[in-house]
């Protein structure tokens, strides 16, 4: 499978970059042209005057990106193991695409199945305290071991460590980024970011080049619950950028969790103000597996204690073309008779009814 599912990436490179846009108007543009980036650019000045008339700096705007250099873009593109997913890509993150202000185009580097398994996020302080690492560290080695993935913005603190608990747990986890993936920050996150590719995917809303700007952060927190079932916050301060994550997982539907701590702690005010406002005590993983969704381990579990009659007749027969021993895309399509593109849809329903597991190397294994 190519790393871009449509037919010009130089396209959605451009588009990207349009110049003095917000994501939300790059996306009402994409729409007016029927969510066909070449389209945009192979626009008449006048269409693009009858399409934005009421916008007038629009035209301009996408003339000039018309004649934007993404070679430099299309190279990181062409790298192993990196993506380009559009927001009507089979391969975008269902969750993700729900909220109000979803990510016109997602940049991956790392296996972009992971994203569409079932996600907890885990978010809190830069300056943690050592109770507070071990403590994420904790959470994030048992949702791994209930096989959910852990979600973080990469931050140091909290972020990091819940990182380093999924990856140490052999477990699955997803650093969502505030710059472009050719870009790595905080710089001392190098290993980290190498590992996170290794055991998931860092991501991006940002292209190649896109350095750390302070208004990005914010920006980058709406997607890290976006992707998730719920937020945990392991601790955060009075003003915390973690409190920022939680209100919006709360606007985007999606569990809040808290952690409560000493109250002399400076740390613990805001997941105390958090309780207060209507967040989930946690003291235990139970506390957060048992308030999950129906896609949650305990669902999963029961799906693989025999066969699941709710499979359809294509899934049942790619079903029996998958090993208990890892398995390739490409077998499976050579197996089973069926298309790339019908193999890996499937395989995405089939992961998120627990009949078989995918790895982060792109190999597939049954479960039942």
């Amino acid at each position: 499978m190519s790393n871009f599912g449509a037919d010009d990436p130089a396209a959605w490179f451009r588009l990207c970059r349009l110049p003095a846009t917000t994501n939300r108007t790059r996306l009402q543009v994409l729409r007016r042209f029927g969510g066909d980036a070449a389209a945009v650019f192979a626009a008449s000045p006048k269409q693009l005057r009858t399409a934005f008339g009421t916008k007038p700096a629009l035209p301009e705007a996408i003339g000039a990106a018309t004649r934007l250099d993404v070679s430099a873009d299309l190279d990181w593109l062409s790298g192993a193991d990196r993506h380009l997913l559009t927001i009507d890509d089979y391969r975008y993150p269902a969750l993700l695409r729900e909220i109000p202000d979803p990510p016109m185009v997602l940049f991956v580097h790392g296996c972009w199945r992971v994203l569409r398994r079932p996600a907890i996020a885990i978010v809190g302080s830069r300056n943690a305290s050592p109770s507070g690492v071990l403590i994420a560290e904790h959470f994030a080695d048992r949702f791994c071991a209930y096989h959910l993935v852990v979600v973080s913005g990469l931050a140091a603190g909290i972020d990091a460590a819940a990182h380093r608990g999924a990856i140490d747990a052999n477990g699955t986890t997803v650093a969502v980024a505030a710059t472009g993936l050719d870009r790595v920050y905080p710089r001392q996150h190098r290993a980290l970011v190498h590992a996170i590719t290794q055991h998931g995917a860092v991501l991006s809303e940002f292209p190649p080049g896109t350095p750390p700007l302070r208004r990005h952060f914010p920006q980058r927190n709406r997607i890290v619950s976006g992707i998730a079932l719920g937020v945990l916050v392991v601790e955060a301060a009075a003003r915390s950028g973690s409190l920022i994550t939680a209100r919006l997982a709360g606007e985007q539907g999606r569990e809040v969790y808290a952690i409560p701590g000493p109250i002399q702690s400076p740390l613990s005010r805001g997941c105390h103000r958090l309780i207060r406002d209507g967040a989930k005590l946690v003291e235990s993983v139970q506390d957060v597996l048992e308030d999950l969704p129906d896609t949650a381990p305990a669902e999963r579990t029961k799906a693989i204690s025999g066969n699941d009659p709710t499979l359809t007749a294509l899934q049942s027969q790619l079903l029996a073309a998958v090993d208990y021993t890892p398995v390739t895309v490409d077998a499976l399509v050579a197996r089973s008779g069926l298309t790339t593109a019908t193999v890996c849809s499937m395989l995405l329903e089939m992961e998120l009814q627990g009949v078989v597991a995918g790895a982060p190397d792109g190999t597939y294994t049954r479960l039942n």
